[in-house]
């Protein structure tokens, strides 16, 4: 008979969900499925696939954390996409027994322009804070001077300022709004103000003003919005927990960086970029996630059980 501690560590390898279904489950995950479909198509429990979540996001954040470093890029686009978790910011106070971190949720992240490899990505606020911890990431993660280009959010100001200093060409591109498309109608609340034309500003350095854009990183917010369901406007499938909002994220980027092939470019972000030389598969993020696992302890010898019949 298996002492407490081994006949545990048996246990837990016996309930070890199959391979075929680990990647399946994280597959519906970056293809925009709920937490709970999945678990009704895959036949497991709905802690199943949370659990499973929280340790690739955790995989995924600390490998992205060690590859994505001293990339060679030109022109890097920045952009913040909106979402919420548990409430949206004007309900949290009356929303019953609200987890930290509720309310308004921002992801800033940072694109290369020719790779379309992520850079950089910050959860928070839309504060100069996060603004300042988003540039210094991104600043570590590259190996040359860049071109930079953002929206008109004046947190992005001081954040260049003291991460690049003058090392960096900087331009933004204030974007000028008139009404809303759908005029009066009840549909105007869902639909956009019209874009009624561009400003191109330099801040810092002598940027390519014909380069100063923000359309692939724009262009990566519906991606993302497609690609994660916490992101989808107007359903109930929004993050209940910030850790969760984090985990799905962190998953998110490696597999766009790393596993999933660019329409126009044939290849990963990540190939591109020349941060990864080889075409992974989600079976590869199952095996990151594998190695942070404890390995189990030798096992002692058999003691003999003195109720055990002869």
């Amino acid at each position: 008979m298996l002492d407490g501690k081994h006949k545990s560590s048996y246990i837990r390898d016996m309930n070890k969900l199959p391979l075929h279904k680990r990647v399946m489950i994280l597959n519906l995950l970056v293809e925009g499925s709920s937490m709970r479909s999945i678990s009704r198509t895959v036949g497991v429990s709905i802690n199943t696939v949370t659990k499973l979540l929280v340790e690739a996001g955790e995989a995924c954040a600390a490998y992205h954390d060690e590859a994505v470093r001293n990339v060679k890029a030109a022109r890097v686009q920045c952009d913040e996409i909106w979402s919420f978790c548990y409430a949206k910011e004007k309900n949290v106070a009356t929303a019953k027994a609200a987890p930290d971190g509720a309310g308004d949720v921002w992801t800033w992240t940072a694109i290369d322009s020719d790779s379309k490899m992520i850079l950089a990505y910050e959860v928070g606020d839309r504060s100069a804070a996060t603004a300042i911890e988003f540039m210094d990431d991104l600043r570590a993660r590259l190996a040359n001077r860049v071109q930079l280009t953002t929206d008109g959010h004046k947190a992005y100001l001081e954040a260049v300022e003291g991460a690049f200093g003058g090392d960096v060409d900087f331009a933004q591109l204030v974007k000028l709004y008139g009404e809303s498309t759908d005029g009066k109608r009840h549909e105007k609340k869902y639909s956009p103000a019209e874009c009624t034309g561009t400003k191109k500003r330099v801040v810092e350095g002598k940027p390519d003003m014909k380069a100063v854009s923000t359309s692939y990183v724009e262009r990566q917010n519906l991606t993302m919005r497609m690609g994660m369901r916490r992101f989808t406007r107007l359903t109930n499938g929004f993050s209940k927990k910030l850790e969760n909002h984090l985990h799905m994220l962190s998953l998110y980027f490696v597999h766009y960086n790393f596993v999933r092939i660019h329409k126009s470019l044939k290849v990963t972000p990540a190939m591109a970029a020349g941060v990864a030389d080889t075409l992974h598969d989600m079976e590869w993020i199952v095996s990151l996630i594998d190695a942070r696992a404890p390995k189990p302890g030798p096992r002692g010898p058999y003691k003999k059980n003195l109720s055990e019949p002869e």
